[in-house]
Protein backbone atom coordinates (compact mmCIF):
# COMPACT_ATOMS: atom_id res chain seq x y z
CA UNK A 1 0.00 0.00 0.00
CA UNK A 2 0.63 3.46 -0.80
CA UNK A 3 -0.77 6.85 0.95
CA UNK A 4 -0.86 9.94 -0.68
CA UNK A 5 -1.71 12.08 1.71
CA UNK A 6 -1.32 16.41 1.93
CA UNK A 7 -3.75 19.01 2.33
CA UNK A 8 -7.28 19.87 0.87
CA UNK A 9 -6.95 21.13 -2.60
CA UNK A 10 -3.27 20.34 -2.97
CA UNK A 11 -3.48 18.12 -5.75
CA UNK A 12 -3.65 14.57 -4.60
CA UNK A 13 -6.31 12.99 -6.91
CA UNK A 14 -4.87 14.48 -9.92
CA UNK A 15 -1.57 13.19 -8.92
CA UNK A 16 -3.68 9.74 -8.12
CA UNK A 17 -5.08 10.48 -11.64
CA UNK A 18 -1.49 10.36 -13.56
CA UNK A 19 0.15 7.68 -11.21
CA UNK A 20 -2.63 5.16 -12.50
CA UNK A 21 -1.98 5.09 -16.29
CA UNK A 22 1.74 5.15 -15.66
CA UNK A 23 1.39 2.02 -13.47
CA UNK A 24 -1.04 0.19 -15.83
CA UNK A 25 1.69 1.28 -18.79
CA UNK A 26 4.09 -0.95 -16.35
CA UNK A 27 2.30 -3.67 -16.05
CA UNK A 28 0.79 -3.39 -12.57
CA UNK A 29 -2.27 -3.70 -11.30
CA UNK A 30 -3.61 -0.64 -8.91
CA UNK A 31 -6.88 -0.05 -6.96
CA UNK A 32 -7.44 2.50 -4.67
CA UNK A 33 -8.96 3.24 -1.73
CA UNK A 34 -10.26 7.03 -0.67
CA UNK A 35 -11.38 7.60 2.36
CA UNK A 36 -13.99 10.77 3.14
CA UNK A 37 -14.65 11.65 6.56
CA UNK A 38 -18.35 13.01 5.60
CA UNK A 39 -19.71 10.17 4.21
CA UNK A 40 -20.99 10.05 0.53
CA UNK A 41 -23.86 8.46 -1.25
CA UNK A 42 -23.59 6.20 -4.80
CA UNK A 43 -27.12 5.46 -4.72
CA UNK A 44 -29.86 7.50 -5.43
CA UNK A 45 -33.39 7.92 -4.13
CA UNK A 46 -35.88 6.11 -6.30
CA UNK A 47 -33.68 3.40 -7.43
CA UNK A 48 -34.23 -0.06 -7.10
CA UNK A 49 -31.11 -0.68 -5.10
CA UNK A 50 -31.65 2.62 -2.88
CA UNK A 51 -35.35 0.88 -2.14
CA UNK A 52 -33.65 -2.37 -1.33
CA UNK A 53 -31.60 -0.48 1.52
CA UNK A 54 -34.40 1.74 2.70
CA UNK A 55 -36.41 -1.45 3.41
CA UNK A 56 -33.88 -2.28 5.43
CA UNK A 57 -31.28 -4.73 3.42
CA UNK A 58 -27.95 -4.53 5.60
CA UNK A 59 -26.18 -4.95 2.39
CA UNK A 60 -26.79 -4.55 -1.42
CA UNK A 61 -24.98 -5.42 -4.41
CA UNK A 62 -25.26 -3.94 -7.72
CA UNK A 63 -24.34 -6.21 -10.46
CA UNK A 64 -23.51 -5.11 -14.25
CA UNK A 65 -21.47 -7.13 -16.69
CA UNK A 66 -18.83 -4.50 -16.69
CA UNK A 67 -19.20 -3.28 -12.91
CA UNK A 68 -19.98 -4.29 -9.24
CA UNK A 69 -20.57 -1.62 -6.26
CA UNK A 70 -21.40 -2.76 -2.76
CA UNK A 71 -23.71 -0.91 -0.74
CA UNK A 72 -22.80 -1.79 2.75
CA UNK A 73 -23.95 -0.28 6.35
CA UNK A 74 -21.26 -0.21 9.04
CA UNK A 75 -20.93 0.49 12.29
CA UNK A 76 -17.65 2.07 12.50
CA UNK A 77 -14.71 3.58 9.96
CA UNK A 78 -12.44 0.73 8.81
CA UNK A 79 -8.78 0.96 8.72
CA UNK A 80 -7.16 0.58 5.40
CA UNK A 81 -6.24 -2.87 6.04
CA UNK A 82 -9.81 -4.16 6.83
CA UNK A 83 -10.65 -2.31 3.68
CA UNK A 84 -7.85 -4.18 1.27
CA UNK A 85 -8.99 -7.60 3.05
CA UNK A 86 -12.31 -7.38 2.74
CA UNK A 87 -12.57 -5.75 -0.78
CA UNK A 88 -9.77 -5.43 -2.47
CA UNK A 89 -8.29 -8.97 -4.74
CA UNK A 90 -5.58 -9.24 -7.27
CA UNK A 91 -3.82 -6.11 -7.32
CA UNK A 92 -0.13 -5.17 -7.10
CA UNK A 93 -0.66 -1.61 -5.41
CA UNK A 94 -3.15 -0.36 -3.68
CA UNK A 95 -2.91 3.69 -3.29
CA UNK A 96 -4.23 5.47 -0.54
CA UNK A 97 -5.95 8.61 -0.56
CA UNK A 98 -7.24 10.65 2.87
CA UNK A 99 -6.43 8.36 5.82
CA UNK A 100 -3.92 10.85 7.01
CA UNK A 101 -2.62 9.16 10.21
CA UNK A 102 -2.02 5.93 9.02
CA UNK A 103 0.82 3.50 9.16
CA UNK A 104 2.21 3.13 5.79
CA UNK A 105 4.96 4.88 3.33
CA UNK A 106 3.30 8.33 2.52
CA UNK A 107 4.26 10.86 -0.50
CA UNK A 108 2.97 13.87 0.54
CA UNK A 109 1.55 16.58 -2.46
CA UNK A 110 2.81 20.05 -0.81
CA UNK A 111 2.34 22.98 -2.68
CA UNK A 112 4.05 26.33 -1.41
CA UNK A 113 1.83 28.66 -2.65
CA UNK A 114 -1.42 27.87 -0.93
CA UNK A 115 0.85 28.87 2.26
CA UNK A 116 0.14 25.87 4.52
CA UNK A 117 2.12 23.96 6.05
CA UNK A 118 3.30 20.13 5.29
CA UNK A 119 1.32 17.68 6.65
CA UNK A 120 3.82 14.93 7.59
CA UNK A 121 7.00 15.17 9.69
CA UNK A 122 9.94 13.04 9.98
CA UNK A 123 8.05 10.24 12.34
CA UNK A 124 5.08 10.13 10.04
CA UNK A 125 6.27 7.44 7.11
CA UNK A 126 6.83 10.08 4.92
CA UNK A 127 9.13 8.36 1.79
CA UNK A 128 8.83 11.17 -0.78
CA UNK A 129 7.42 14.74 -1.59
CA UNK A 130 5.69 15.78 -4.33
CA UNK A 131 5.31 19.53 -5.41
CA UNK A 132 5.12 22.53 -7.59
CA UNK A 133 8.28 24.23 -6.94
CA UNK A 134 11.57 22.86 -5.74
CA UNK A 135 12.57 22.23 -2.00
CA UNK A 136 14.51 21.10 0.68
CA UNK A 137 12.21 18.13 2.20
CA UNK A 138 14.96 15.75 3.90
CA UNK A 139 13.30 13.32 1.68
CA UNK A 140 13.10 13.10 -2.07
CA UNK A 141 11.08 15.51 -3.91
CA UNK A 142 9.12 14.99 -7.36
CA UNK A 143 7.94 17.99 -9.34
CA UNK A 144 4.04 17.01 -9.75
CA UNK A 145 4.26 16.54 -13.32
CA UNK A 146 7.57 14.08 -13.50
CA UNK A 147 5.18 10.86 -13.09
CA UNK A 148 7.51 8.69 -14.82
CA UNK A 149 10.35 9.69 -12.73
CA UNK A 150 8.18 9.35 -9.45
CA UNK A 151 7.06 5.39 -10.67
CA UNK A 152 11.23 5.14 -11.53
CA UNK A 153 11.90 5.83 -8.64
CA UNK A 154 9.32 3.83 -6.33
CA UNK A 155 10.45 1.02 -8.72
CA UNK A 156 14.10 1.12 -7.54
CA UNK A 157 13.21 1.77 -3.73
CA UNK A 158 11.93 -1.42 -0.92
CA UNK A 159 9.38 1.26 0.02
CA UNK A 160 6.57 -0.54 -2.59
CA UNK A 161 7.54 -4.16 -2.41
CA UNK A 162 5.40 -4.75 -5.49
CA UNK A 163 6.60 -2.31 -7.63
CA UNK A 164 10.13 -3.30 -6.96
CA UNK A 165 10.77 -5.66 -9.66
CA UNK A 166 11.21 -2.85 -12.01
CA UNK A 167 9.79 -4.35 -15.40
CA UNK A 168 6.94 -6.72 -15.69
CA UNK A 169 5.46 -8.44 -12.60
CA UNK A 170 6.79 -11.92 -11.53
Amino acid sequence: MLSIVGKSNSGKTTLIEKMIPELIRRGRRVATIKHNRHGFAIDHEGKDSWRHKRAGARTTVIASPHQVAVVEDTERDYEIAELRDRYIRDVDLIIVEGYKQNPYPKIEVFRPSLRRERLCGEDDNLIAVVSDEPLAAGVPCFDINDIAGLVDWLEKTGFCPALRWGGVPE
